[in-house]
């Protein structure tokens, strides 16, 4: 039986090429620019599909490293994009810094101490990573500046699922998965698979990519 040519599905295949060449082409080299003018630091091959969100403080650092692509255009992903990526740090001294080949689509990371994330990671549409409570638990000290922040690291190889939260003083170990929907509120350790609310280990695996090298 012949098989019929899907006209309509490869048109708008081209047509999401397109966009998403475009992006790369003629937005990418904008968003650098503005991502210079604001003092974020930028490594080589590091490009932006859509325009992001930046906020940096004064005498505090953004730093992307090199390979990294951040997707905040809904032209450039096949999945849902609630929102452009946000980066921001909200104190003096504050530090966001991306190793290199991370990816994100419509990620919001936001740095009153520190958020750092490793060397190939892939942060899942619509994640949030905040060090900080923006506001402090104690409705008596709630309009003061004395709002709680601890360093977020997320080490090299993590996959984090379609939007998680991820929130202050937590770790993440190497290589490990964080499920879809999850809200991290303590430390994963290496090589294994998390979920839920709150985030708890479901796997502990003994793999690690040194064993299949």
């Amino acid at each position: 039986m012949k098989r019929e040519i899907d006209l309509r599905g490869l048109f708008y295949r081209q047509i999401f090429k397109y966009r998403r060449n475009f992006n790369i082409k003629v937005i990418n080299p904008l968003v650098r620019l503005k991502l210079f003018t604001h003092g974020v630091e930028l490594g080589v091959n590091t490009r932006f599909l859509g325009f992001p969100m930046i906020s940096r403080e004064p005498n505090s650092v953004i730093a992307f490293g090199n390979n990294c692509e951040f997707n905040s255009s809904r032209h450039s992903v096949k999945i849902g994009l609630f929102r452009p990526c946000s980066f921001a740090t909200i104190r003096k001294g504050a530090r966001i810094v991306f190793g290199d080949n991370v990816g994100g689509t419509g990620s919001t990371i936001v740095a009153a101490l520190s958020v750092t994330i490793g060397n190939h990671v892939m942060i899942g549409a619509n994640c949030t990573i905040i060090d900080t409570d923006f506001h402090n638990t104690d409705p008596s000290e709630r309009i003061t500046e004395n709002i709680a922040a601890k360093p977020v690291v997320i080490e090299d190889n993590v996959f984090l699922g379609f939007n998680c939260f991820i929130l202050k003083g937590v770790t993440i170990g190497k290589n490990a998965v964080i499920g879809a929907n999850s809200v991290v509120i303590s430390n994963i350790p290496p090589n294994s698979i998390a979920m839920g609310n709150p985030c708890k280990v479901i796997i502990q695996r003994s793999w690690s990519p040194s064993e299949n090298s």
